[in-house]
């Protein structure tokens, strides 16, 4: 789907109206879309994780001057408000392999800078976001999910981080279900409302800061010393221009044939009753990540609501339909039901999907692409904690800043390798997530 009405070639972010977190928000001001044309002396392009915080950190540093952000939905509506609400701060997935130390060392102080950071903004302006503490828990179903919790032990053993293990009897307590044979916690891991955080951020912006929601990009070119971008309803110019566009950055014509545009997707229910609760059996406030990335993630929040994720899909198009997400909210169902059949009768609310962006050698972009064009983009899943912190470091090096996380960030980003084109792709990528599905069977 392409809702561009402006420029038929640019695609634009169709996301679905059924996702939960944002859902259940209340009492939002009306959006503020741009009207006409504008100038400004910083043009953030991308209202995400990246977007945010350096739209925030260019407005901290440059106080005397005017700092814009554009995004083409809602502050929370996009892929920034559609993940499970995890902040990570250990080496994920890629980055946890290798025989470098020193490089995952580095990764986990950039993954805590961000939690610091974020954390920051939530408690100094009272953000209310259900941040959490709570750490992560990494679940086994089955002996092939043991081995991968054993080894990701043992990676932990290397760096010097702690990590518990849990019997499934032990687990049970926390979790309310004996599915899963065995666990592993690990303590730094923060969960929040991911739609509410964003609009928290969005609301305490700083005063020479101002967000055009509701205002998508339709092209982006260089006349003379200045950056142009074309909106629906006119221009706006810029001395410099922050991409926080991730997949989207492609639309611009760059680092084209270099990211993957995976959808993943999560279901959750209302919020259990107070004997709905007792039942379950378990305590709130808790996540649980798959010890196989292809098996299920949970959620159990505050409010009481459970959250089911898994599923992945190749999307050229961005989008998802709604027949598809029937689909996979059945899929949600069976995994809700293998793990609390005593709730049974309660029902999904909302099935959505998100976008994330992979790249083949698991490579992050980060720096000035053209002079005055700065990107963070193709974070590999990790976008909470990646994203936060490089698009406060990328509004640093944007205003000739330097510091130690910079260097590293630079140090552990590069090139997103090419990849082919369709109809090549989509057959590779399609067959490869069927075969991780087929061989994580027994984690789903």
């Amino acid at each position: 789907m392409n809702r561009n009405s402006g420029n038929s070639k640019v695609k634009l972010p169709a996301d679905d109206q059924s996702n939960g977190w944002y859902e259940i928000l209340t009492d939002q001001a009306p959006s503020n879309p741009l009207k006409g044309s504008d100038s400004t002396d910083w043009l953030v392009i991308g209202g995400g994780f990246v977007g945010m915080a350096a739209t925030r950190r260019l407005a901290e540093l440059n106080p005397n001057q005017k700092v814009m952000l554009a995004d083409a939905q809602r502050i929370g509506h996009g892929t920034s408000g559609r993940n499970s609400g995890f902040i990570i701060d250990l080496p994920h997935k890629g980055d946890l392999e290798g025989p470098d130390i020193e490089r995952k060392r580095k990764f986990i102080g950039l993954n805590r800078a961000a939690i610091e950071y974020m954390e920051k903004q939530v408690t100094t302006h009272g953000i209310e976001c259900q941040w959490s503490h709570a750490g992560k828990i990494q679940g086994a179903v089955s002996e092939r999910g043991i081995k991968f919790l054993e080894h990701f032990q043992y990676l932990l053993q290397e760096l010097g981080e702690p990590g518990t293990m849990l019997s499934g009897a032990e687990l049970k307590k926390k979790v309310g279900t004996d599915y899963y044979q065995q666990a592993l916690f690990t303590p730094g891991c923060i969960l929040m409302q991911p739609a509410a955080l964003m609009r928290g951020l969005l609301d305490t912006l700083p005063d020479n800061a101002i967000c055009h929601e509701d205002t998508p990009i339709l092209g982006l070119e260089q006349r003379g010393k200045r950056w142009v971008a074309k909106t629906r309803h006119g221009e706006i110019h810029a001395d410099k221009v922050l991409l926080g566009t991730n997949i989207f950055t492609e639309q611009f014509g760059l680092l084209t044939s270099r990211m993957l545009p995976i959808m993943t997707f999560a279901s959750m229910t209302r919020p259990l009753t107070e004997d709905e609760f007792k039942a379950f059996g378990g305590s709130d406030d808790w996540g649980l990540t798959p010890a196989d990335y292809a098996g299920t993630t949970l959620r159990f929040t505050q409010d009481r609501r459970m959250i089911v994720r898994n599923q992945y899909r190749f999307v050229p198009n961005y989008s998802s339909t709604g027949r598809e997400r029937q689909h996979i909210r059945e899929k949600h169902r069976d995994a809700f039901l293998a793990r609390y059949p005593k709730l049974s009768h309660v029902p999904f609310e909302y099935t959505w999907g998100g976008v994330c962006t992979l790249s083949s050698n698991y490579t992050s972009f980060f720096g000035e692409l053209k002079p005055g064009l700065f990107a963070s983009c193709c974070h590999n899943g990790v976008g909470a904690a990646r994203g936060t912190i490089s698009g406060k470091l990328l509004a640093e090096l944007a205003s000739d800043g330097d510091s130690q996380l910079q260097r590293d960030m630079l140090e552990v980003s590069g090139m997103p390798a090419w990849i082919p084109p369709e109809p090549f792709l989509g057959v590779g990528v399609r067959t490869r997530l069927k075969m991780a599905e087929w061989v994580s069977r027994s984690e789903i």
